[in-house]
């Protein structure tokens, strides 16, 4: 059970991802401090995706 909640909250990490990607593409023209900054928290998302995942599977291997 708490795996599939960890998974979840692993994809979710990547949606959001996905939706600061557009925001920045959106913004680009009009404020690109901005942008930057939803690039940051694209990048900060992406980085929490994969350790989330790594973490995960850690446990996982070490409760079998």
């Amino acid at each position: 059970m708490t795996s599939k909640i960890s998974r979840l909250f692993e994809y979710f990490y990547l949606i959001i991802a996905l939706f600061f990607s557009y925001e920045a593409f959106e913004i680009w023209n009009e404020n690109p401090m901005r942008a930057y900054l939803f690039l940051f928290f694209v990048a900060l998302a992406i980085f929490m995706f994969f350790f989330r995942r790594k973490f995960r599977r850690k446990l996982e291997a070490n409760q079998k």
